[in-house]
């Protein structure tokens, strides 16, 4: 059996929604035999095969575009699965081509199935000099819509699931919020922190990055200083930013690097410092990276809406630079990785496989 994943970008692109969809359609074909079409919402894209996999990209952002497409497509399949991620496909968040696109083509076709795995819903803001203050309204109906025709819904955080059951109360409470995997791998074991080097990892994309140094220097110094970090690896695209040492600790900058190298690198680590919204800790394959590998994933705080959930304790699944009274030592940090491994195995890749097998074949 085939399916039709649609994202924005697929790799080698920066996105992490991309690796999620392409790993996702790996472990499909490993424990399901589930073949991937992607379709790809960037008409940029020149790639026409990934992993084995046939890419068709969208000539333009058009509902008739989508709609051809997937007509041509739908000998081979009448199940998709739609990332959405609203931004991803439009600059201001409304995607209104996506929305008739589908709708058109379920309704041309009532043997179709659409399954939406909201990576977003919308955005909103009090601030109305931001482009969303004046377009939530019609994020919100535009995820309205694609939540009436989607035949199941699932997202990647409570709120998110919440957000759609307040929009949608048809769907009821039963919306699947499953945080994301790691994109660079999932060992089955890993070491103890006593046996790793004195290694502090700073990952990502080059923005989140730059927050690190920016926003949260002095606390990575106290990290630093508490664990007897003897060096620092720096894993991302360029930041723009001359780093050689922070406070006399070495920084290693390693640029861009494949998954089983990062992998590696993790394995002989004992921090992964991030400075990201800490409600929205269940979506960042930053954080999930960290989790699977045994680290000791540390931040500082950073509050989109000062709503922690998903199951995430600061001082049990991660530590707070700056929110502990006590000082970081490496039994504490050991606990913290070993409750943050723990809470990473339920949402693990073979798990949400799993999942989003059972809806798609069903």
């Amino acid at each position: 059996m085939t399916i039709i994943q649609i994202v924005p970008q697929l790799p080698p692109a920066i996105d992490g929604l991309g690796d999620y969809a392409l790993n996702l359609g790996l472990q499909l074909q490993e424990d399901f035999g589930l073949q991937t079409i992607f379709v790809v919402g960037n008409s940029e894209t020149k790639s026409e095969s990934i992993e084995g996999f046939s890419v068709k990209p969208l000539s333009i952002h058009s509902a008739k575009a989508l709609t051809s497409l997937l007509a041509e497509l739908k000998p081979k399949s009448s199940i998709v699965l739609l990332h959405y991620v609203n931004y991803g496909y439009e600059k201001r968040g409304c995607p209104f081509w996506l929305i008739r696109g589908l709708k058109r083509w379920l309704a041309a076709n009532k043997n179709c199935q659409l399954v939406t795995m909201f990576h977003e819903v919308y955005a909103s803001s009090s601030l109305p000099w931001t482009s969303s203050f004046w377009t939530s309204p019609v994020q919100k109906h535009l995820a309205l819509q694609l939540s009436e025709l989607s035949e199941y819904c699932l997202t990647s955080k409570q709120l998110y699931a919440q957000f759609l059951q307040e929009l949608n109360p048809s769907l009821g409470k039963q919306i699947p919020a499953i945080p994301v995997f790691s994109n660079i791998g999932e060992p089955q074991k890993v070491p103890p922190l006593i046996e790793r080097t004195r290694r502090l990892v700073v990952f990502g994309g080059s923005g989140t990055r730059l927050r690190v140094y920016q926003k949260s220097l002095c606390f990575l110094t106290e990290i630093c200083q508490q664990l007897d970090i003897k060096e620092i690896v720096d894993i991302g695209p360029a930041t723009g930013l001359n780093l050689s040492d922070v406070q006399g600790v070495p920084v290693v900058v390693m640029g861009k690097q494949p998954a089983s190298k990062i992998s590696e690198i993790f394995l002989d680590s004992i921090v992964g410092f991030f400075y990201y919204p800490l409600d929205f800790l269940a979506r960042s394959t930053i954080f999930a990276a960290y989790c699977s590998h045994g680290l000791i994933p540390v931040g500082s705080s950073y509050y989109a809406w000062g709503k922690e959930n998903d199951g995430l304790i600061v001082g049990q699944h991660y530590w707070l630079a700056d929110g502990q009274k006590t000082i970081l030592n490496l039994p504490v940090g050991q606990s913290i990785a070993n409750t943050a491994f723990d809470w990473y195995q339920s949402h693990r890749l073979s798990e949400q496989s799993k999942l989003f097998a059972q809806y798609l074949l069903s």
